[in-house]
């Protein structure tokens, strides 16, 4: 079975074609204003299993995730904490929060993950050639795209222009043509009124314009939101993208928006399969930092670890929404114990004396090639998951099944059930067989870390911090990621 996918611009399930062994794959990353929580990282994790199952079937995948780094929310928290005083400043203490968890939840490495204030260049070129192809307009040091003149505008999201031109609010802004043209360039700073929008009341309110701002062709501004998507994919990846992939949530304005502006300017189709995830809910309302109620990946990774956050989100196939509960959560941490101790049984079986040649376990040696059969017939059914994860636990009851009541081991089938666990649960799903135990009791770790950190201290104490400093590079060396609090230092074993 080859790899069908569910295309949102077409609204049916395609065989997913590419071009040659090379597959273009853009992921539309995180406004780094906030710590990321379980909800951005559904995103990034089922991104992750599309990118680990292309790889898997041999295609070179070339994954592309952005950091939208110039934000009026972000600069709303300019002088919040010890967060720095301007917008890079902000800007760099989460991305590298965000590259902490990515590398927490053990997630694939994307081949770049470009950031706009690095890309405004590029930024200010596209929207050059919208002015010159008549698709924009500039005014009042604005740039402003005119959705009238692309024909195809709505069909992401199946909407009609005037329907959405019906429903736009009265008080748009006088300097635009149509009352759906958005921007491409923003003339100025970010105001103050509309930091004070993101900005937490209990701070002292922002009285000069703020952020980052550039020099264009149409005076000095910052660029808009939507534009940002279209030139970084661009410039790494080419006029056409394979798969573009997002949250459900951004279908409308933003994919739609990014699809007029670049094939407007290119001519070309932007993105052949548009996949997008369900949203992560949290009683009844989607998992959201301006609702509050959302849980932070570096808590999730601190309580549950790894390889539980990713079970969790193995349940619930990309396309549909998923609830974070309690209850849910409890599932995973069970189905993955499930997993490990079967997994370890397998290892340990196959290890012992008891172990034999001549020993044929019927039910096992038929369930692994099952097992390996079913999974790649759901992966490729657009990358379901859910029943994938079912393939991997029925082959946990059958290593428990042989091990529970032989007196003697089959050699081969366990060898075959460990390799179809690392594979298919190791390589595809990003589970951690096997690193429980390799480095002896984690509880000794962490006291050998506290140790380190104890002495780290006294350095600092007595005015050695250049000594204190050698002492956390060594931690990290070995895989130890330290952070300096009020309350003293944190760890976490990376």
């Amino acid at each position: 079975m080859t790899l069908s996918v569910t295309n949102t611009l077409t609204g049916e399930r395609e065989e997913f074609e590419s071009h040659g062994d090379e597959v273009l794959l853009y992921v539309c990353g995180l406004t780094v204003s906030d710590h990321a929580h379980l909800g951005h990282a559904r995103l990034w994790m089922h991104a992750d299993l599309m990118h680990r199952w292309l790889d898997y079937e041999g295609y070179d995948v070339r994954h592309v995730e952005n950091f939208t780094d110039v934000n009026e929310k972000i600069a709303a928290r300019i002088g919040e904490n010890d967060l720095g005083d301007d917008e890079a400043s902000v800007a760099e203490h989460f991305v590298g929060d965000v590259i902490r968890d990515m590398r927490g939840l053990n997630l694939k490495r994307a081949e770049v993950y470009p950031r706009v204030s690095e890309h405004v260049p590029e930024i200010i070129d596209l929207i050059q050639t919208l002015v010159d192809r008549g698709h924009a307009y500039e005014s009042n040091g604005s740039v402003y795209f005119d959705v009238s003149t692309f024909d195809d505008y709505g069909k992401l999201s199946n909407q009609k222009l005037e329907e959405l031109e019906s429903r736009a609010s009265s008080d748009e802004r006088s300097e635009k043509r149509n009352p759906t043209d958005f921007a491409l360039w923003k003339a100025g700073a970010v105001d103050p009124k509309t930091a004070a929008e993101h900005r937490n009341p209990d701070l002292e309110p922002l009285h000069e314009p703020c952020g980052e701002t550039w020099e264009s062709p149409w005076g000095e501004g910052r660029p808009g939101w939507h534009i940002e998507c279209s030139a970084m994919s661009m410039t790494h990846l080419g006029d056409t993208l394979d798969i573009h992939v997002g949250g459900r949530d951004l279908v409308f304005p933003h994919h739609e928006n990014e699809i007029a502006q670049s094939e407007a300017a290119t001519g070309q189709q932007f993105a052949r399969y548009w996949l997008h995830v369900g949203l992560l809910q949290t009683e009844g309302d989607k998992m959201s930092s301006s609702l509050g109620n959302f849980f932070t990946v570096g808590d999730a990774l601190d309580e549950f670890g790894a390889d539980v956050i990713r079970t969790f989100y193995l349940s619930t196939a990309y396309g549909s929404e998923q609830t974070y509960s309690e209850e849910t959560i409890a599932e995973a941490e069970e189905r993955w114990e499930r997993l490990e101790r079967a997994y370890e049984a397998a290892v340990d079986a196959a290890d012992s004396p008891d172990a034999r040649t001549k020993v044929e376990a019927t039910d096992l040696r038929e369930t692994v090639p099952a097992t390996r059969e079913n999974f790649r017939e759901a992966m490729n059914d657009d990358f379901n998951v859910r029943e994938a994860m079912a393939e991997l636990l029925g082959l946990a009851g059958a290593v428990n099944r042989h091990v529970a009541d032989a007196d003697h081991y089959d050699y081969r089938a366990l060898r075959r059930a460990i390799e179809a666990f690392e594979d298919l649960g190791g390589e595809v799903f990003g589970l951690s067989f096997g690193d429980a135990g390799e480095g002896g009791d984690v509880s000794v770790a962490e006291d050998l870390v506290q140790l380190v950190l104890d002495v780290r201290e006294a350095e600092r104490e007595a005015g050695n911090y250049e000594r204190a400093d050698d002492l956390r590079d060594d931690l990290t060396a070995l895989g130890v990621d330290v952070e300096d609090g009020p309350d003293g230092a944190t760890f976490r074993f990376e």
